[in-house]
């Protein structure tokens, strides 16, 4: 029996680190993930300050020691000068993805214009994918997610239905979810048959 899949879930954010608020970011992502994932998961969670050298120590545990094959980041991303995020991502970075922010950034504008001023960004280091995701649950879920009409047609993809295979590209383990939340997308070759 294989163990489950392990994912980093790290909070950035210097107030909630500091216990002037709760944190809400740690709870909504691995609500989200209880949800849309099939395959079993564990979640290795970290909440730490808008501070780089933490970021990046704590992206760098979470890929090299933890053994994370994903790791999501949430908080950060804005413009304010505490904002480090993306930068401490780039910083441990072996590959950069793209397609990551900007498709975060599209799902976003169909709901408020200052998602432009979010800086998202995707990267990979070794064999993990790490993704920065916007501070608010409710925007987590959206990028996560994607856009659908009332009848559950998707109408502007979510980032997750590109992650498993992403995983499969860079050697991680198969992941499955759920297609009523979010439908994995790979080519039929790399399709395993359900167990």
């Amino acid at each position: 029996m294989s163990e489950g899949v392990k994912i980093g879930l790290v909070s950035i954010s210097d107030r909630a680190s500091g216990g002037v608020y709760e944190d809400k970011g740690l709870p909504a992502l691995q609500d989200w993930l209880g949800k849309a994932l099939t395959t079993p998961w564990e979640a290795v969670t970290r909440l730490i300050p808008d501070d780089q050298p933490s970021i990046e120590k704590t992206l760098i545990e979470l890929c090299d020691e933890a053994g994370c094959s994903l790791v999501l980041t949430t908080g950060g991303t804005g413009p304010a000068l505490r904002d480090v995020t993306p930068e401490a991502t780039l910083a441990v970075a072996h590959k950069v993805m793209p397609g990551f922010g900007e498709q975060m950034r599209q799902v976003s504008l169909a709901f408020v214009p200052t998602a432009i001023l979010s800086r998202q960004v995707a990267v990979i280091r070794g064999q993990s994918l790490i993704i920065n995701l916007p501070g608010q649950p409710k925007a987590i879920a959206e990028t996560l997610e994607g856009l659908k009409e009332a009848d559950g047609q998707q109408t502007v993809h979510g980032i997750f239905a590109a992650v498993p295979y992403c995983i499969d590209l860079i050697g991680g383990p198969y992941i499955e979810t759920d297609d009523a939340i979010v439908k994995a997308f790979r080519p039929k070759s790399a399709i395993r048959p359900k167990a």
